[in-house]
């Protein structure tokens, strides 16, 4: 007796959750921290102190503002800058260096 012969499924022929397997809904999704309708710690045009603790696969430089990351163009690891958002996304924003940072940045 085979799975869609049971009753179980019956109509779609495809078993529990249609052709998205036991846990329906998005694959690889756990874990996230910020989702798109979460508010985000930083705002387009406003400026932040951070410091940058390492580099990306496209060389811009990474920092975090209450966890959540921020690519800073031209960004050098160790560096204490001082940042202006260029764009928000769901998960992470994008800044350019306007100047060294005023303070020590707070560290995570």
């Amino acid at each position: 007796m085979s799975f869609n012969d049971s009753g179980f499924g019956e109509g779609n022929n495809q078993g529990f959750g249609g052709n998205r397997g036991y846990g329906g809904g998005r694959r690889f999704g756990g874990g996230r921290r910020f989702e798109d309708d979460r508010p985000k710690p930083v705002e387009t045009g406003k400026e932040y102190d951070v410091s940058i603790t390492e580099i990306s696969r496209k060389g811009d430089g990474i920092a975090r503002v209450e966890g959540f990351v921020i690519f800073v163009k031209g960004g050098q690891v160790g560096q204490n800058a001082k940042v202006k958002i260029t764009q928000v996304g769901g998960r992470f924003a994008t800044a350019d260096v306007v100047g060294e940072a005023e303070s020590q940045p707070a560290a995570e």
